[in-house]
């Protein structure tokens, strides 16, 4: 596409790669494998400046220009930090400060959530904290007249598939690193995401209780990674503590504050709320629960939301000790019920005034994802033979995860002796932990397979595989996972099933016929029960028997299915000894999509 014909498009100064996507009108994919191709590895909540997006609009047939608003702060600063992207339309005169929200970041096993808890149990009032019911991904506590908001990351959906996810929805990073480890693989890392995000990082050197800890050598790691220490005529504060001993806490959190403060860090209450998803799920009595940052502006009960491809009017409004609120202003975590949907951890939320208008936004999305999946190629192992023959790829992406060391260093080792003339083995990722998020991301943008060893695919994981069209293999046995990769690139791979449940049907009364054998009188409780669907009968919880449904009767007609809530006649091949009380289970197989 020449020039003359680009579509022109305004951005901002800095801009996430979702954003990105949605304003040129591309998948968040698409717009990841450009960056890569770039030279850039960015994730989908993942802030890029100005100069790379217009790149990537570029490409994608779209002449850019600098939004007006935004042009003084990208001559002053470069990339415009997350939080003052949100506020960047506000007048100065309606701007407040807001309590800052923090974030902690670091190698695993350095102490951040011990040291949450230890914050946690030493700041917030003793009442306080007794009514502290629910966990919610986030809390405030006060310190010295002030709030202070935290994201409990360690070990949450929202941020461990993605760290960088927890850097962009903070003002300030605290950087937890082991006095006597000093800087470790994920420490680099999530130094990485906070620079890029712009995010001011003050590092909490932990451990220093410790016989063997060296805080001067961690110091000097710190600086050749850019972190030189104010001490040492630098601009990191670097605050020794010890989580276990709790000391150290309130120098820290004296050091927020000052960072805080000279970061000027406001919002708008008086707006309509924008923020971020924290985590959600279903609750079988409440439905769906989200928990949410407020970033700018403020939400009332009531308020008409749309997060993601989820929209609602708020029920309900609770923080984080789950005391029931009417109003919440910015930097407050909280958890609300209403939403049509489960959104997605890391999903952008906004207030509608006009509940028509944030339908139509939900649905406009919902047929994008539509659109994307049904056009989408499948990234299988059959499929990936397949392109191979039409001439379409010479390499076999591969992203391995184990449950321990010891399993993925034979498996990768395994992988790489398989020797094939025509298609090249690439493993672009291998490591030890269930399959997260990230590992999905990464494989849509690179068009590769994940295989995993003795470990699980978390949800979040296991939605976005299937709207992606990811293939996931999971093993217990290593040579079978060796032998289905070169059956792969022999193109001698059969496809893979799975068991797909029909209905459930209980048997109420057993009518023995003659010639025939014991007919059980049922009700279906859910599902539907089909003639020839395999079958299995459970007794009090316990496999009696595996079959197929070999006839099936509703009011003496000779039926193909039975749906829930009738009542039908159910024969079993091999099968008479039926009881009152007993489940009948139907069930298919069915070949795996992806």
């Amino acid at each position: 596409m020449s020039k003359t014909e680009n579509k022109q498009i305004e951005l901002p100064a800095s801009i996430t790669v979702r954003e990105l996507a949605q304003r040129v009108q591309a998948s968040p994919i698409d717009v990841i494998k450009i960056l890569m191709t770039n030279g850039v590895m960015a994730n989908i909540n993942q802030t890029i400046d100005y100069d790379t997006a217009a790149v990537i609009a570029s490409e994608l047939g779209f002449e850019a220009t600098l939004e007006v608003a935004e042009q003084a702060e990208v001559i002053d600063t470069g990339t415009v930090p997350y939080w003052r992207q949100l506020i960047a339309n506000e007048k100065p005169k309606d701007l407040v400060n807001r309590a800052p929200v923090i974030t902690i970041l670091g190698h695993v096993d350095h102490g951040k959530t011990t040291l949450l808890d230890a914050i946690r149990k030493s700041e917030v009032a003793a009442g306080e904290f007794g009514g502290i019911t629910q966990h919610i991904g986030a809390y405030q506590i006060e310190y010295k007249g002030k709030m202070i908001t935290f994201l409990d990351t360690p070990g949450h959906a929202a941020f461990t598939a993605m760290r960088a996810r927890g850097a962009q929805g903070a003002d300030i990073v605290i950087l937890v690193v082991a006095a006597n480890d000093g800087v470790m693989p994920q420490t680099r890392e999530a130094i990485n995401h906070a620079t890029a995000a712009k995010v001011p990082i003050i590092v909490a050197l932990n451990k220093i209780d410790l016989e063997d800890a060296n805080p001067e050598f961690t110091k000097k790691q710190l600086a050749e990674l850019g972190l030189v220490p104010d001490e040492w005529g630098g601009n990191t504060m670097i605050v020794p503590v010890s989580a276990k001993t709790k000391t150290g806490l309130d120098d820290l959190l004296e050091a927020i504050l000052l960072v805080a403060d000279s970061n000027e860090i406001k919002a708008n209450p008086n707006s309509l709320a924008v923020g971020t998803v924290i985590e959600a799920e279903i609750d079988k009595t409440k439905g769906v629960l989200a928990t949410l940052l407020i970033q700018n502006g403020s939400l009332q009960s009531g308020d008409f939301i749309v997060a993601g491809q989820s929209s609602g009017k708020i029920r309900a409004m609770f923080d984080f000790r789950g005391k029931s609120l009417r109003k919440a202003g910015p930097s407050t975590p909280v958890r609300i019920m209403g939403l049509s949907d489960v959104p997605h951890a890391g999903d952008f939320f906004q207030v509608y005034k006009d509940e028509k208008e944030g339908r139509q936004v939900v649905q406009k999305r919902k047929l994008a994802t539509q659109e994307k999946r049904s056009s989408a190629p499948k990234a299988t192992l059959e499929e990936m033979f397949a392109n191979f023959q039409a001439g379409k790829i010479r390499e076999l992406q591969l992203i391995i995860k184990a449950d321990v060391e010891g399993s993925l260093e034979p498996i990768v080792e395994s992988l790489k002796e398989i020797k094939s003339d025509e298609i090249h083995i690439n493993i672009l990722h291998a490591q030890t932990g269930n399959i997260s998020e990230g590992d999905v991301i990464l494989a849509a943008a690179s068009n590769a397979i994940i295989i995993g060893f003795n470990v699980k695919a978390d949800s979040a994981a296991k939605k976005l595989a299937e709207t992606e069209r990811i293939s996931i293999r999971l093993y217990n046995i290593i040579y079978r996972l060796i032998e289905d990769v070169e059956k792969a690139l022999k193109g001698l791979l059969e496809p893979e099933y799975e068991e797909v449940e029909l209905g459930k049907a209980e048997v109420l009364a057993v009518f023995p016929i003659s010639k025939i054998g014991n007919i059980a009188g049922c009700k279906v409780l859910q599902g539907e029960i089909r003639r020839n669907a395999k079958a299995r009968v459970t007794r009090k919880g316990e496999l009696i028997f595996e079959t197929e449904v070999s006839s099936l009767r509703h009011e003496k007609e000779i039926v193909r299915e039975v749906r829930q809530g009738f009542e039908c006649g159910i024969s079993l091949r091999n099968f008479n000894d039926f009881q009152p009380g007993d489940i009948i289970e139907a069930y298919t197989f069915e070949e795996k999509k992806f």
